[in-house]
């Protein structure tokens, strides 16, 4: 597959089907998202992989509240938020045959000093989100869907994520990525905006 191909084919996937991925492709997908640029040289991702029953339960159960805080915040009727539960927990709505979790760790950095926490730390979060990209990318290559999920960034749901995760504080959470094979046809979707509304020339 072309590189063209998997950027263009890349769209977000919500259904998956009960099939196992392979433990090759999800080392694949890892092993592609190392070779992302990493502010640096640091390398101070980690990657999470939610495979059990167990685990992968309780992290969907945690995404399910972090979507319900985010529609409440945006003031969406509870009748409307009942009918997105309902399509999470009686049609698997982001039920995936595995999550990867992906944290940046805190301590791990270049410069020393207080005056370089603030970019310290976005580079390390561009450098897991260029990561994450990379494995979106092998997931196209690979016949696998992903989407990306940031509501268990949430105060009190990323903790729990992290304890799930077996890491400590210091760890942040990027974001977690469903992976599997699409259930039904997917079909990538027209941007808005064209791209001389996004495009500068100086």
């Amino acid at each position: 597959m072309e590189l063209e191909d998997a950027i263009l084919k890349r769209t977000s996937v919500r259904y998956f089907e009960e099939r196992d991925v392979p433990e090759e492709d999800i080392r694949a997908l890892i092993e592609a998202a190392i070779r992302a640029p990493t502010a640096s040289g640091l390398e101070n991702w980690k990657f999470v992989v939610f495979k059990s029953r167990d685990a992968r339960e309780k992290l969907y159960n945690l995404i399910a509240e972090g979507m319900t805080r985010y529609y409440r915040a945006v003031n969406l009727p509870e009748e409307k938020i009942g009918k997105l539960r309902r399509r999470m927990y009686e049609q698997g709505m982001y039920r995936a045959p595995i999550y990867i979790a992906v944290f940046i760790d805190k301590n791990v950095r270049f410069l020393p000093g207080e005056e370089f926490d603030e970019p310290e730390f976005i580079w390390s979060v561009e450098s897991a989100a260029m990561a994450i990209q990379n494995l979106m990318l092998k997931a196209v290559e690979l016949g696998l869907g992903t989407v990306y999920i940031g509501v268990t960034n949430f105060p009190g749901i990323e903790d729990e994520v992290r304890e799930l995760s077996g890491l400590d504080e210091n760890h942040y959470l990027v974001g977690v990525i469903p992976v599997g094979y699409p259930k039904g046809k997917v079909k990538p979707r027209k941007r808005r905006k064209t791209l001389d509304e996004v495009l500068v020339f100086i």
